[in-house]
């Protein structure tokens, strides 16, 4: 985070327009891809963090938390069999909040491609949540 601020800051005379948001977001974007390309390994992956939950919210009871958790990680693995174009743009619409606007001016491509990867992206991840939960039922006794 700190390399990308020090980007923003010294390129901050390039920030156009009135949201300033896809604009950082798109400097973060870049300076954690060049970061992995250097440092990363072919056996690491990116692991999505969890949402912090609102106290104000009335806390579920155990069984219902297990159940919460467990769709929780199996929506996390999945998102991790998407190819990462696809991943990248659902992960910043669904768990970022951001506009289809604010994702092409993230990550760079026409506003057409970001509809269309999401459309792609929640098909793929519509199957594997699928396929999963009928292998699953398959493995279980009767």
């Amino acid at each position: 985070m700190q390399e990308a601020f020090l980007r923003a800051f010294s390129s901050l005379e390039s920030l156009r327009g009135e949201d300033s948001k896809p604009w950082l977001l798109a400097i973060v974007r870049n300076t954690s891809l060049t970061w992995l390309k250097r440092n990363r390994h072919a056996a690491t992956a990116i692991a999505l963090e969890d949402r912090v939950e609102d106290p104000s919210e009335p806390s579920p009871d155990p069984e219902e938390t297990l159940l919460i958790s467990c769709d929780r990680e199996r929506v996390r693995e999945a998102l991790q069999l998407l190819p990462y174009e696809f991943r990248e743009s659902i992960v910043l619409r669904e768990m970022e909040g951001l506009s289809y606007r604010e994702i092409a001016a993230t990550t760079g491509v026409p506003l057409g491609t970001v509809m269309s990867r999401l459309s792609r992206g929640r098909d793929c991840l519509r199957r594997i949540l699928l396929s999963s939960t009928r292998l699953s039922a398959d493995k279980e006794p009767a």
